[in-house]
């Protein structure tokens, strides 16, 4: 399964590499920020955030941004900083593994994207927004690529000794 496609141009892979790779980016350096706020006033923080993009502190995100910023603890921080770690270790083991064209990242990347996509649809069905759309159409692209790369080389090699079907070798 470790197999290489050869006839796949990489260009298309290597976008998508570049993106998941840039998704792993994203998410340590927001992790390891996280661990700025270790031993200080998170509070204070997420009060400044909700101040200087001019949002209503009493609307319900904002409330429940503040609420959340109010109650972490330094363990919560701890954990999530590694939860990022984590999820960006995967997404550049993935984004590694499309870059030198491999089958398994294709598998990866078609099933790790498509299990996203039915939530995508119902936050997008529930309340239309670009921001959610922007995110669907991304991921479907991104899904339908991989597997459009895996329906044209993602088989493996028929061996011609062996029988067409499996019980036409059997004598009855």
């Amino acid at each position: 399964m470790d197999r290489v496609v050869e006839k796949t141009e990489p260009g298309g892979l290597r976008v998508v590499a570049v993106f998941e790779g840039a998704k792993g980016g994203l998410v340590l350096v927001t992790g390891m920020g996280l661990l700025a706020f270790i031993h200080r006033d998170l509070l204070n923080a997420a009060e400044e955030v909700v101040r200087t993009f001019h949002l209503n502190p009493a609307r319900h995100y904002p409330h429940i941004f503040l609420d959340a910023a109010s109650r972490v603890t330094d363990t919560q921080l701890w954990l999530l900083a590694l939860s990022a770690l984590l999820y960006a270790v995967v997404r550049f083991i993935e984004a590694f593994g499309l870059w030198h064209r491999k089958l398994w990242a294709q598998w990866f990347g078609v099933l790790s994207g498509g299990i996203y996509i039915p939530v995508e649809l119902f936050e997008v069905v529930h309340r239309l927004s670009w921001a959610k759309l922007t995110i669907l159409s991304a991921n479907l692209a991104i899904v339908a690529y991989l597997g459009y790369s895996l329906t044209i080389h993602g088989r493996p090699p028929r061996n011609p000794s062996l029988p067409s079907t499996p019980c036409s070798s059997r004598k009855t």
